[in-house]
């Protein structure tokens, strides 16, 4: 395909990425990259859709979205060449539109990273309040502490030049997330009982005050996101056709899903309109099992921060080869690596201690995560189609399913950033 515009050179003197990433590691680093911080509220966000149904149906209309854009930036990633979500934008829609995209990709990933460094440091607290009840919290469980030494850790977690480096780490992040829910399954079967045993889960929405489920759909489409990272991990699998594609994506959503719908199917019956945002705290803090849980949860959250420096460390290697310091040192060798990996970790930190309300920063992010997976992708796909040989009726269909998700990606922008607004004031 003939599609170059000025913004596609940004990248043309870079070496593509070793592709030697496996199909199994693709899956786990995609899988990764969507469990993250919204897992412990996945409960709590089945109350406030209304209930079982209401919330499974959600997922399953979100699910459709997810695999399609997956595949659009595989496709779009496959006929432009890029290696990099913002290249791609860049090469297919434009270099007004690629600006654009590494604006918001640098904004939101930067507000994701902050995001993450809070619910460590959340849980971290929460974790030393249950270990020592009633006592004064010693200087080393201050949150500002722990947090500067769990970024200490994260600078050596986040230093590999290739996404290619994170499979092991995302792996055994996964299994810790895999934890949680499968705790959730057993405290419904096995524990004391609670709230959900013996009710009706088809309709507890009348026991609870529930929204619409429509007002819940950026916060649970946005637990499965994993679109940011798509291109980079497409770009360095071994086998590179869009069938094998189609698989890996499907794979790692399904697994998503499967994972948040546990937690949120059994967290919710057993607390039901009681089950808190954070579900660990609705069960004793005292409980081994619920100890061993909150531990697992920030050892897998810790797991997906360095996947999201990669990601906003490409568009500051972008940045760095534009400027005048691209002729003067290569920012993807070992000193310019770790200088940005360094400025990224040093500036989330700040961010995630000055920020006021993790609830803010998600609501931000819900709204931002829109242009990931529905506007960009949906703007490729119709600016990729246009050259294609395929037929008439083809094309039309594809650019009319394009440009209903741009229009689904709009709302959902608008009313998430319309609530994160509305909320502040």
């Amino acid at each position: 395909m003939g599609v170059q515009s000025p913004g596609s050179g940004d990248l043309a003197g870079e070496p593509p990425p070793a592709a030697r990433l496996s199909s199994a590691g693709a899956v786990v680093i995609l899988l990764k990259s969507a469990l993250g911080a919204g897992l412990l509220a996945f409960p709590w966000a089945f109350h406030r859709a209304g209930g079982l149904l209401p919330a499974l149906l959600v997922e399953l209309v979100s699910l459709v979205f997810l695999v399609s854009g997956l595949l659009t930036l595989g496709y779009a990633a496959a006929v432009s060449g890029q290696t990099t979500y913002q290249g791609v934008v860049a090469a297919l829609c434009g270099r007004a539109l690629g600006r654009l995209c590494e604006g918001c990709f640098t904004a939101n990933l930067l507000l994701i990273a902050a995001a993450l460094l809070r619910v460590i440091g959340d849980q971290l607290e929460k974790l030393g309040s249950s270990l020592l009840p009633g006592a004064p919290r010693p200087w080393y469980l201050d949150q500002r502490f722990a947090l500067g030494l769990v970024s200490l850790l994260l600078l050596p977690l986040s230093a590999p030049r290739h996404i290619r480096g994170h499979t092991l780490s995302s792996f055994l992040g996964t299994l810790a997330a895999c934890y949680l829910a499968l705790l959730t399954v057993a405290q419904y079967y096995l524990g004391p009982p609670r709230w959900g045993r013996g009710s009706d889960p088809a309709s507890p929405c009348s026991r609870a005050p529930g929204i619409s489920a429509l007002a819940v759909f950026p916060t649970i489409c946005f637990g499965f996101q994993c679109h940011e990272a798509a291109v980079s991990v497409y770009s360095s699998m071994r086998r590179r056709d869009l069938r094998h594609w189609a698989l890996v994506s499907g794979l790692s959503l399904l697994a998503c899903c499967l994972i948040y719908s546990l937690t949120g199917v059994f967290g919710f019956l057993t607390f039901g309109a009681e089950a808190s945002a954070d579900i660990l705290l609705s069960y004793p803090a005292s409980d081994p099992a619920v100890l061993a849980a909150r531990v697992l949860f920030v050892a897998s959250v810790v797991t997906v921060y360095p996947i999201v420096v990669f990601l906003g460390r490409s568009v500051l290697q972008d940045l760095w080869r534009r400027s005048c310091c691209g002729a003067l040192a290569d920012p993807a060798g070992p000193a310019g690596r770790g200088l940005l990996t360094a400025l990224w970790v040093a500036v989330t930190l700040a961010m995630a201690l000055l920020l006021p309300d993790l609830g803010d920063i998600i609501g931000v992010i819900g709204g931002l995560s829109a242009f990931f997976i529905f506007i960009f992708p949906g703007l490729c796909l119709i600016c990729a189609v246009g050259d294609e040989p395929i037929g008439p009726g083809a094309r039309r269909g594809l650019e009319a399913w394009g440009a209903v998700s741009v229009l689904a990606g709009a709302f959902i922008f608008g009313q998430s950033t319309a609530a994160a607004v509305l909320e502040l004031v």
